[in-house]
């Protein structure tokens, strides 16, 4: 029987994931109701890489040289590991196309850029959508043996659906513009150099029109990195972002925010990211 709680001894490589994901891709048949990996990955004694971090930082917008990670820098950590699970046989959804849609952080505690830590990684559920099949990563870290941070990720495998009910949410009073950003062609060059994420569709116009984009779009957690660094979060904080469009590089953005909401749009008035970042007890 294969080991359900693997324990690694290091970080994996993301780049071969990446190529494993797009080679399997056009095998794989989503639908809801498929079984998918069990595997709850472990890699203990993590460290961060402090040049590494500083790079993530900058091109972020969060302060340099702060003893504490950002809120999302653990989402950076655990990546490698979300993608070992996505990128195998057994999971049923296609890596190629797959869309992040939601990212959920819960931080109980400080975290220390200096601290070790333990990182838990496994897909909690798959659950349908209007356009596809939504899987839901979970990721989890521990110091001592306590949980200090955790998030879920919900990522799209676009497909035929028998759903045809229209979308119906209710839009929120819009938020105050705070400030206007010009973000550079580079961005996503910069993010995926920080975080080792180094899709096409972030790196250059042309591997992005393979995939129907005009242009690189930007990384859909540094749009909430860049968001949560100009808001702010409470050292004990609960953070939920929604990835609704994406921002196409080089481009103009309204960072928008009230209170403890946030939101990232076009001068049109429409959504590429919005959110928000709420205390929690301890």
């Amino acid at each position: 029987m294969a080991d359900l709680h693997p324990t690694l001894t290091d970080t994996p490589a993301l780049t071969p994931l990446l190529l494993r994901g797009a080679l399997l891709s056009p095998f794989k048949r989503p639908r809801a109701d498929a079984e998918f990996p069990r595997t709850r990955l472990v890699l203990p004694g993590v460290r961060v890489d402090l040049a590494r971090l500083a790079a993530y930082e900058r091109v972020c917008g969060f302060p340099t040289g702060d003893d504490a990670l950002p809120v999302t820098y653990p989402h950076v950590l655990g990546f490698p590991l979300a993608m070992r699970l996505m990128s195998r046989r057994a999971f049923p959804l296609p890596l190629l196309g797959l869309v992040h849609t939601s990212v959920e952080i819960t931080r109980h505690t400080a975290t220390p850029a200096t601290g070790e830590y333990e990182l838990t990684v496994y897909v909690e559920e798959l659950t349908p959508h209007r356009r596809g099949t939504e899987a839901t990563v979970s990721t989890e870290m521990r110091t001592g043996g306590a949980l200090v941070w955790e998030s879920r990720s919900t990522y799209l495998a676009r497909h035929r659906t028998e759903d045809r009910t229209p979308r119906t949410t209710e839009a929120p009073d819009p938020l105050p513009t705070v400030a206007e950003w010009r973000l550079g062609e580079d961005v996503g060059r910069r993010y995926g150099a920080a975080s080792g994420d180094r899709n096409p569709i972030h790196l250059h116009p042309l591997t992005a029109r393979l995939f129907g984009f005009p242009r690189a779009i930007a990384h859909g957690m540094w749009t909430a990195a860049r968001c949560l660094a100009a808001h702010g979060t409470p050292e004990r904080t609960l953070v939920r972002a929604e990835f609704r469009a994406p921002v196409l590089l080089p481009g103009t953005v309204e960072y928008a925010a009230l209170d403890e909401r946030f939101a990232l749009r076009d001068a049109t008035g429409r959504i590429h990211v919005e959110g928000y970042a709420r205390p929690v007890a301890a």
